[in-house]
């Protein structure tokens, strides 16, 4: 299990070498993505609170990154944070997500980005519930929920 430490140890040190890598031109990812999933995605956008159509979707399967459809976290690990965005306490495998520092508007954060193709999620913060004390606080745009169907039971 992840802990704020090892977040903070990824972001300073590197981060772990993901299972593969999806790179694409600027033109592709505009072709393949939404003006608003590009904005979130390749342009580190952020969307309005409690506009995600994710925010309040409690289905069962895994959610995967809109670009390059790698899993990122289980719905068993997502939680209602109250702060309008998707909350996870763990992604779905400790290579699944990258992490920088962000410096921007005038605050220190740690950006998560997919680690397959670097596009932007949101960030993580050490407020989280217990045992990881994590909240992964995830861009909806940049999701897709792939469900479980009662075949895969």
């Amino acid at each position: 299990m992840l802990t704020w430490k090892d977040v903070i140890n990824f972001s300073v040190n590197g981060n772990p070498t993901p299972d593969r890598r999806v790179e694409k031109s600027e033109a592709e990812w505009r072709a393949q993505l939404t003006p608003e999933q590009y904005r979130i995605t390749r342009e580190k956008g952020t969307e309005r609170p409690h506009s995600g159509a994710l925010c309040t979707a409690y289905d069962e399967g895994q959610y995967n990154c809109i670009c390059c459809d790698t899993p990122l976290f289980d719905s068993t690990i997502k939680f209602t944070s109250g702060t309008g965005w998707p909350s996870f306490t763990q992604p779905i495998k400790e290579n699944a997500i990258k992490y920088e520092k962000d410096s921007s508007f005038g605050m220190v954060r740690v950006e998560v980005m997919c680690n397959t193709c670097d596009a932007h999620l949101g960030h993580v913060f050490p407020d989280g519930p217990e045992p990881s004390g994590l909240r992964y606080c995830v861009n909806s745009e940049s999701l897709t929920l792939q469900k479980e169907s009662v075949d895969d039971q």
